[in-house]
């Protein structure tokens, strides 16, 4: 599923056409998209894929389309402090954006078929807090992966505020879904070939609304024919946070806000160097893919192609050229990580700077 935008060259170009396309709508999921470059969760070699709005699947490693991730984050209306569970976390690459969002005091799980899917969603994980600065801008919750059929979750584990399924679900099993989600919760799933958003209003009332229509591979269902008894799946437990983590949470996010108190009254605003001008997305001829059980088949889509391309052309430059003068005398300053430099300016212990920066090398 996919191909309903233009493909970008970078991270940036992809959220830029997923913004016009309106699949994006609000800040904050703008900024979790720009904060997690989805070719880091690409295979080596397969990279050059990442800003295609198609899905992406290589053995049991499996990405959605952007506009796909676009919509549930969107209809899964985050808030910070949530609890947030992902039916086939896959990757990890929604559980990550999720936790920029949901914050430190949220509840961020998710449950995955396949142990080396995990092991690559933990490796992925590990390398974001390592390595991303976007990690210090941000207050974070990690997510927790664990191996196990979504099917099988034991019948007395808690309740979540948001719930998502990346797996189609049949009708059979959305009983089974809506007992995971608390009461004012927001649970997306593909149900009968429709991404939907149900919101349980009551003990047993649900608001139901399609999002748009969409093909997904169904649920792992484990055969029960050799009478074996299917192995229960435990969530992770809610863990409550040591006074040590929630100290440096705070000092965290006191360092952080000072820092953006300096920033505005400096009157500085960082920006990333322009690398170049970014295309107008067009209507075009699309390739897409579907997922239809384990194959994946292309489709075309027919889509009219500008028919004035030199008039969209002087429309990008003029916009361009306005762009310019409105930035006028604001002092653009080179995108740094200050939050660390903050830390490591601290008259403190050496342990005691690693500790607070997550024990992050860059």
């Amino acid at each position: 599923m996919g191909g309903a935008v233009s493909a970008g060259e970078d991270n940036d170009d992809l959220i830029d056409n997923l913004k016009e396309a309106q699949y994006i709508r609000t800040e904050k999921v703008e900024q979790a998209f720009r904060a997690i470059d989805r070719g880091d969760y690409y295979l080596d070699g397969y990279r050059d894929s990442a800003y295609k709005d198609l899905a992406w699947k290589h053995g049991n490693i499996h990405l959605s389309a952007p506009c796909i991730y676009s919509e549930v984050m969107e209809a899964l209306k985050l808030q910070p402090g949530l609890s947030f569970l992902n039916l086939g976390s896959g990757t990890g690459y929604l559980s990550t954006m999720v936790g920029l969002i949901i914050g430190p005091f949220g509840v961020n799980h998710g449950v995955e078929i396949h142990k080396d899917v995990v092991e690559y969603a933990r490796q992925k994980l590990d390398d974001f807090i390592k390595n991303s600065d976007s990690f210090d801008r941000f207050e974070f919750c990690e997510p927790v992966f664990v191996v196990g059929n979504c099917l099988e979750i034991s019948t007395d584990s808690h309740q979540y505020d948001r719930i998502y399924c990346g797996a189609g679900v049949q009708k059979d099993h959305e009983n089974y879904m809506k007992v995971l989600l608390k009461i004012g919760g927001i649970l997306v799933m593909p149900i009968e070939d429709q991404l939907t958003q149900i919101t349980r209003t009551g003990q047993c009332t649900w608001e139901r609304r399609d999002i748009l229509a969409v093909s997904f591979a169904p649920l792992v269902q484990q055969s029960r024919a050799d009478g074996k008894k299917q192995e229960t799946v435990q969530l992770p437990p809610v863990a409550v946070r040591s006074l040590q983590d929630l100290s440096r949470i705070y000092i965290r996010r006191t360092l952080r806000n000072l820092s953006n108190e300096n920033s505005q009254g400096k009157g500085a605003v960082q920006r990333v160097p322009q690398k170049r001008k970014r295309r107008r997305c067009r209507r075009r001829r699309i390739s897409t893919y579907v997922f239809v059980g384990n194959q994946l088949i292309p489709q075309m889509v027919e889509s009219e192609e500008e028919e004035h391309p030199e008039e969209e052309h002087k429309e990008v430059e003029e916009e361009e050229d306005q762009e310019e003068r409105d930035i006028g005398d604001i002092e653009i300053v080179k995108q740094v990580n200050v939050l660390r430099d903050q830390i490591l300016a601290l008259p403190l212990p050496e342990s005691l700077k690693a500790y607070l920066l997550f024990y992050r090398e860059k």
